[in-house]
């Protein structure tokens, strides 16, 4: 899998996503594509959470700071509280941006902030994740993913504590395939091994 280290995984959640992001990551292989993951949760959470995260998963999981550079086998979890998180091109890697930002969509950090960051980043190396939770925050920066060549996955209903972010992303068309939460990490898999070139 570190062929694609050029990917970019991006997941965003709210109310039910820190379930649902352990069920995901936990799932992962060791040498999956960098992950970056804005989950609403206040300050000092995200250090726990992520800590969790780290156990239950083969994968390195921490909070993110400013200018940690992104590689396979990392998952960056958004600081809670006064922070955004943006992804930028930095020579042949990526590299997180935290910093001191307004409220988008109500939220800070707010998925649509790192969605679109992907977007402009990443392009068709993308992979946009959005997982249950209340309101609109991640619709339109996942569409923007989408437009911009990269592979969206929405939770579907049925899985969703609350079904209005994956819901409000379907709607407008930002969703390539919806699926329930345990079949999520499985659907990324299947795409990512389509990504791989040929064996010669």
């Amino acid at each position: 899998m570190k062929v694609l280290s050029s990917m970019l995984i991006a997941v965003g959640a709210s109310t039910g996503g820190t379930e649902a992001t352990v069920q995901i990551l936990s799932e992962l292989p060791g040498d999956i594509p960098g992950i970056l993951v804005t989950q609403h949760m206040p300050e000092g959470f995200t250090k726990m959470y992520a800590d969790r995260l780290d156990k239950l998963s083969k994968i390195d999981v921490r909070e993110a700071k400013d200018g940690d550079i992104i590689h396979p086998g990392l998952a960056l979890i958004a600081p809670g509280g006064d922070l955004q998180m943006k992804v930028l091109h930095d020579g042949s890697h990526y590299r997180v941006r935290c910093y001191p930002g307004e409220k988008v969509n109500g939220h800070r950090p707010s998925v649509d902030v790192l969605f679109h960051s992907v977007a402009e980043t990443a392009g068709q190396n993308g992979v946009g994740i959005i997982l249950t939770g209340m309101g609109r925050d991640g619709a339109q920066g996942l569409l923007h993913m989408r437009q911009s060549g990269a592979y969206t996955i929405g939770q579907d209903k049925e899985s969703s504590v609350v079904y209005g972010m994956p819901m409000a992303a379907h709607q407008i068309g930002a969703v390539c395939i919806q699926a329930p939460c345990q079949n999520i990490a499985s659907v990324l898999m299947t795409y990512l091994q389509k990504q791989l070139p040929p064996e010669t």
